[in-house]
């Protein structure tokens, strides 16, 4: 496999397939086109937020409505939708309670500094379903994950935090860091960017724990960030034992651990880490918690917090570089609420778990009656293929291992054929709302575009 031939596919065919598919999206979306021509005037490049252009698309169509599991187009096109806002609607748009308790607030006000009755009932519930005792509430995982890594450079005197290569965590600072050569670098593409953000972390290889037991060592890691499971590139699951060794080596070097679940939460009513008994100092969980409205929270042991009272007793008073004025607000904490008692319930993950685990089976019978080089990897209702051989062990491999003509050839055929999934690698999702009969749909039209691509393969072979 090389640069001419990503996935097992030659270039040429992949351009023939993405040309063919691009004059089908056109066809299909004209209102979209003239509504909003090849971009929506007044926006920077012509969309609200930059990485609408990620899409395969040759320009975004516009979204009427979605419901459940399904997404509506200006031009009448319905799509099985398996993008699910890249998990920020994962357990379905406008859940039902969560529309409620969304109208209830809106006559009520929407944020006032203060809390409100609902937050009574979402502090018990953070705490009993993912087992810490002490929460905030923030606007998005990126802030929960900034503030928790503030608490623990505070508690801890130390000043660096260790990520691992190729990881996501929103847009922390200290983990736009890469390895290249076995050295630490800034990631590529960021933009403006004042400070060498090496200076402040370190980065190792996901489950490669001889470089990490050695990168604490130093003694100068306040806290290890890590999701469980690495997501937001090609999918890399921890092989046994690592988190079992990853707990201890960190607590053998007084360094915290934040697991990130904001992705992860696809694994169960507690996410990865009560499914597979994790023991974090530190915890994050973004996007989904209030069933798309933004929030985050973030949750921290009896420990860390008294080691925060005791830091915040010799600190002069201002301001603590946590929190937003829209932190908390009414209407999110009111989502949240709806969002715990009553929509991630474990008889919708149930279901979640059941047809992802169909899913995930019937993209691997394609890839293997087409003998693509390819696998499929899932994670509770988290399902990928990737177009590389694997299991794949750390970052390095998932980067290796992306193939972005092919995948957005195949996203915007998958799309053409009425199933939408994530833009930026090739991640679906199953909600509550998901139906059986639309993950056979995403399943027989996987199969057509492999059918398209793997035409005439053995002669390529």
């Amino acid at each position: 496999m090389n640069a001419a031939n990503p996935g097992g596919i030659p270039l040429q065919r992949i351009a023939a397939i993405f040309e063919a598919e691009r004059e089908s999206y056109v066809a299909l979306h004209p209102r979209s086109l003239a509504l909003a021509g090849h971009g929506i005037a007044g926006f920077y490049q012509g969309v609200p937020m930059h990485w609408m252009r990620d899409w395969s698309m040759p320009y975004p169509f516009l979204v009427e409505s979605a419901r459940g599991a399904v997404l509506r187009d200006v031009d009448g096109n319905e799509y099985a939708d398996f993008c699910l806002g890249d998990t920020g609607s994962m357990f379905g748009h406008s859940p039902a309670p969560v529309v409620e308790a969304i109208a209830r607030q809106a006559g009520q006000g929407l944020t006032y500094m203060l809390p409100t009755r609902d937050a009574l009932e979402v502090g018990r519930l953070l705490a009993e379903r993912f087992g810490l005792p002490h929460w905030q509430v923030a606007t998005t995982a990126t802030d929960a994950n900034r503030f928790a890594l503030r608490v623990a450079r505070a508690v801890t005197s130390r000043p660096k935090i260790l990520a691992f290569n190729g990881c996501y965590h929103g847009t922390v600072d200290e983990t736009f860091v890469r390895l290249v050569d076995g050295c630490a670098v800034n990631r590529p593409g960021l933009l403006g960017q004042v400070a060498d953000l090496t200076q402040f972390a370190r980065v190792v290889e996901f489950n490669d724990l001889p470089a990490l037991q050695a990168a604490l060592a130093h003694g100068d890691v306040a806290c290890v960030i890590t999701e469980p499971v690495m997501t937001n590139s090609c999918m890399v699951l921890p092989e046994p034992g690592f988190h079992a060794e990853l707990r201890r080596l960190t607590r053998a070097a007084g360094t915290l651990l934040l697991i990130d679940e904001t992705h992860t939460i696809s694994t169960g009513p507690g996410g990865y880490t009560r499914a597979h008994g994790l023991e974090p100092d530190l915890f994050v969980l973004g996007k989904p918690v209030a069933g798309g409205v933004p929030a985050s929270v973030w949750g921290f042991t009896d420990e860390v917090a008294c080691r925060l009272d005791e830091v915040r007793s010799q600190t002069p008073p201002g301001h603590s570089g946590m929190g937003t004025t829209l932190s908390a607000n009414a209407l999110s904490l009111a989502a949240m609420r709806a969002t715990l008692e009553h929509v991630m319930t474990p008889e919708a993950y149930a279901h979640m778990e059941v047809l992802a685990s169909r899913l995930a089976a019937g993209l691997r019978d394609v890839v293997e009656h087409y003998e693509l080089p390819w696998h499929v990897v899932r994670v509770g209702a988290r399902v990928e293929f990737i177009c590389a051989p694997g299991p794949l062990r750390n970052g390095t491999e998932a980067e290796a291992a992306h193939a972005p003509a092919l995948e957005h050839a195949i996203h915007l055929a998958l799309l053409n054929r009425g199933c939408l999934i994530a833009p930026f690698h090739n991640m679906m999702l199953v909600s509550p709302a998901t139906s059986r009969e639309q993950v056979d749909t995403l399943c027989q039209a996987f199969e057509s575009v492999a059918a398209s691509l793997a035409l005439d393969l053995t002669d390529w072979k």
